[in-house]
């Protein structure tokens, strides 16, 4: 057994208890008890404008403003017969979290910070640049307060300043149709090829096969017709720089060559990605990497199902080893609510390690729930771990949206289990999230896991979340 069995029961019973509560409460009835649906029978006849929350100011807006309104200016014209309309943009993201975390005996607490700012340079509706900088942390590392450090760290108490003036993104993208319309005025060639350079952030599979923020460039082909389907795209993709392996390390003289097929067909969405990195240090730990996924609707369900692999060329190693990832994931909204039941399970095949993870998203198995997922903050790490080696597991849970734009809750119980020492975990957590005004987010979590193999888990955090 992976966990005791009083403990498996009251555990389950809470997240019971809580799905029940919250569907009641959620389900769509009125103040006599009675069904009520979504649909409103009072007929709209004029539009509610003043209802309509006000567009927030960003830092920065110069140029034609976005989501304005009034009279489009003439702009510049290139010599290639483009038009471009330049409107500068800054915005950004400010995180600041309270929290602590105890696992296997040890306890960390911190007052943990993060900044995303960026500039955004808009040219056309295809064409533009993004410059990104993260000035309070430096890889995996961020600006905290550490009030209780773990017994791995012991010296590091009181302030961690960790900065960093890197740009974290700065690419341009565009259309080649769109930056040279004189070559086919009559927009007859196929000349419509999408595509990118320089630093920016890479997620395929839903950040399974591939998450991190790398120098490359990419070339889109869209809009090609397959027989049966209405659409068909292919992308190749040259990474160069800032690539972190599948252990969120970075290492030097990497390569990384990929190919990303999509194709939208009547009842499913299917993706086929091909991912090769070419190691050329003196570790020569050369891996190729696959990911096919099927994404589709039956009935009232939303189901997706993936499988991916990785395979060691010249020998496993931490950056990269052999194995596979079965996922799946099936969600649906019951009758007379907004909100969401979720069931997610995995099964990981002896070493299944990611083409590339940013130091802050953790393993390949975040996508699961918020019991697996990282929270890209400080060092509170998921409640049960998000690695994908010799193990099964999922999780179930329920998001209650209470109001759908200013509050929700997620309940949710999850089981890991390692496949080769058995040694297993079960754990049930519980997130709010209340919106303040129109730029800042409230979130509290809080999680307890009881172990097989180790003294059991438990965790809280306090987040605010300004975007501006």
């Amino acid at each position: 057994m992976i966990f005791n069995r009083k403990t498996a029961t009251v555990a389950l019973m809470c997240l019971l208890m809580a799905l029940f509560t919250a569907y009641v409460a959620g389900g769509g009835l009125d103040a006599n008890g009675e069904r009520t649906s979504r649909i409103s029978d009072d007929a709209v006849t004029e539009l509610d404008l003043d209802s309509m929350p006000k567009r927030p100011k960003p830092i920065l807006d110069l140029g034609p403003k976005f989501l304005g309104n009034g009279n489009i200016s003439r702009g510049i014209e290139l010599p290639t017969g483009a038009v471009w309309q330049p409107a500068l943009m800054v915005f950004g993201t400010y995180r600041s979290a309270l929290q602590s975390f105890t696992r296997a005996d040890e306890t960390s607490s911190e007052w943990a910070n993060r900044l995303d700012l960026f500039a955004n340079l808009q040219l056309t509706g295809s064409e533009r640049f993004l410059i990104g900088i993260r000035p309070l942390q430096d890889e995996g590392r961020f600006t905290s307060y550490q009030f209780e450090p773990n017994l791995a760290e012991p010296n590091e108490r009181g302030w961690q300043e960790e900065s960093s003036a890197d740009l974290t993104t700065f690419f341009f993208e565009g259309d080649f149709g769109e930056l040279f319309p004189n070559l086919d005025p009559e927009d007859r060639k196929h000349y419509d090829l999408g595509f990118s350079v320089g630093r920016q952030l890479l997620n395929y599979q839903e950040g399974m096969l591939l998450n991190d923020t790398i120098d490359a460039i990419g070339i889109t082909r869209n809009t090609l017709l397959p027989k049966g389907g209405s659409d068909f795209q292919v992308t190749f993709l040259y990474g160069w720089n800032e690539i972190h392996r599948g252990d969120n390390i970075e290492r030097d003289d990497l390569s990384l060559y990929a190919l990303f097929f999509a194709m939208d067909r009547p009842k499913t969405t299917i993706n086929v990605d091909l991912v090769y990195v070419d190691d050329e240090s003196i570790f020569d730990a050369d891996g190729f990497y696959y990911g096919v996924s099927d994404v589709r609707r039956i009935g009232h369900y939303n189901l997706s199902s993936r499988i991916l692999g990785s395979k060691a060329i010249n020998g496993e190693s931490a950056a990269v080893g052999d194995g596979h990832l079965v996922f799946a994931e099936l969600s649906w909204t019951p009758a007379w609510s907004d909100n969401n039941i979720y069931v997610n399970a995995f099964a990981g095949i002896d070493n299944f390690t990611s083409a590339a993870r940013d130091p802050s998203t953790g393993g390949a198995l975040g996508r699961t729930g918020i019991l697996f997922q990282a929270v890209g903050l400080g060092r509170y790490g998921a409640p049960l771990a998000n690695r994908a080696s010799e193990v099964v597991g999922g999780a179930i849970g329920m998001q209650w949206f209470i109001n759908p734009v200013v509050n929700q809750f997620i309940f949710e119980l999850g089981v890991r289990q390692d496949t080769q020492t058995h040694d297993g975990s079960i754990a049930t957590g519980m997130r709010y999230r209340h919106v303040l005004g129109q730029h800042v987010v409230a979130q509290f979590d809080v999680f307890a896991s009881a172990n097989e193999s180790r003294e059991n888990d438990y965790g809280a955090r306090f987040e605010l979340r300004v975007e501006f």
